[in-house]
Protein backbone atom coordinates (compact mmCIF):
# COMPACT_ATOMS: atom_id res chain seq x y z
CA UNK A 1 0.00 0.00 0.00
CA UNK A 2 1.27 3.47 -0.82
CA UNK A 3 0.14 6.85 0.44
CA UNK A 4 0.05 10.10 -1.47
CA UNK A 5 -0.73 13.51 0.03
CA UNK A 6 -3.12 15.76 -1.82
CA UNK A 7 -5.59 18.56 -1.17
CA UNK A 8 -9.36 18.40 -1.45
CA UNK A 9 -11.67 21.40 -1.74
CA UNK A 10 -14.88 21.52 0.25
CA UNK A 11 -17.39 24.11 -0.96
CA UNK A 12 -20.36 25.12 1.10
CA UNK A 13 -22.26 28.30 0.30
CA UNK A 14 -19.88 31.22 -0.11
CA UNK A 15 -16.93 29.39 1.50
CA UNK A 16 -14.31 26.97 0.21
CA UNK A 17 -11.95 25.07 2.52
CA UNK A 18 -8.70 23.49 1.39
CA UNK A 19 -8.05 20.27 3.33
CA UNK A 20 -4.92 18.08 3.28
CA UNK A 21 -5.75 14.38 2.92
CA UNK A 22 -3.86 11.21 2.08
CA UNK A 23 -4.91 8.98 -0.77
CA UNK A 24 -4.30 5.29 -0.19
CA UNK A 25 -3.36 3.16 -3.17
CA UNK A 26 -3.41 -0.63 -3.17
CA UNK A 27 -3.16 -3.24 -5.86
CA UNK A 28 -6.52 -3.98 -7.40
CA UNK A 29 -9.89 -2.82 -6.22
CA UNK A 30 -11.09 0.76 -6.03
CA UNK A 31 -7.99 2.88 -5.66
CA UNK A 32 -7.05 5.52 -4.73
CA UNK A 33 -9.31 6.07 -1.75
CA UNK A 34 -9.44 8.13 1.44
CA UNK A 35 -8.90 6.77 4.92
CA UNK A 36 -11.95 6.78 7.15
CA UNK A 37 -10.32 9.47 9.30
CA UNK A 38 -9.81 11.79 6.32
CA UNK A 39 -13.38 11.19 5.10
CA UNK A 40 -14.71 12.19 8.55
CA UNK A 41 -12.41 15.24 8.51
CA UNK A 42 -13.93 16.40 5.20
CA UNK A 43 -17.43 15.85 6.63
CA UNK A 44 -16.56 17.85 9.76
CA UNK A 45 -15.26 20.75 7.66
CA UNK A 46 -18.40 20.69 5.52
CA UNK A 47 -20.66 20.67 8.59
CA UNK A 48 -18.75 23.58 10.15
CA UNK A 49 -19.04 25.65 6.97
CA UNK A 50 -22.73 24.79 6.63
CA UNK A 51 -23.30 26.00 10.21
CA UNK A 52 -21.37 29.22 9.50
CA UNK A 53 -18.63 28.27 12.00
CA UNK A 54 -15.65 29.51 9.99
CA UNK A 55 -13.42 29.37 13.09
CA UNK A 56 -13.98 25.64 13.53
CA UNK A 57 -13.56 25.02 9.80
CA UNK A 58 -10.25 26.89 9.79
CA UNK A 59 -9.00 24.71 12.67
CA UNK A 60 -9.71 21.56 10.65
CA UNK A 61 -8.67 22.85 7.21
CA UNK A 62 -5.46 24.40 5.96
CA UNK A 63 -7.15 27.42 4.40
CA UNK A 64 -10.69 28.77 4.23
CA UNK A 65 -11.65 31.17 1.46
CA UNK A 66 -14.71 33.33 0.92
CA UNK A 67 -15.96 33.34 -2.66
CA UNK A 68 -16.97 36.68 -4.10
CA UNK A 69 -18.72 37.08 -7.44
CA UNK A 70 -16.93 39.03 -10.14
CA UNK A 71 -18.90 41.91 -11.63
CA UNK A 72 -18.45 42.05 -15.40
Amino acid sequence: MSRRSTKRLVREGEFVAEVDVELLETEGGWTPYLSLEDAYKLDDVREALRAGDVGRASQLADHVYRLTPVQV
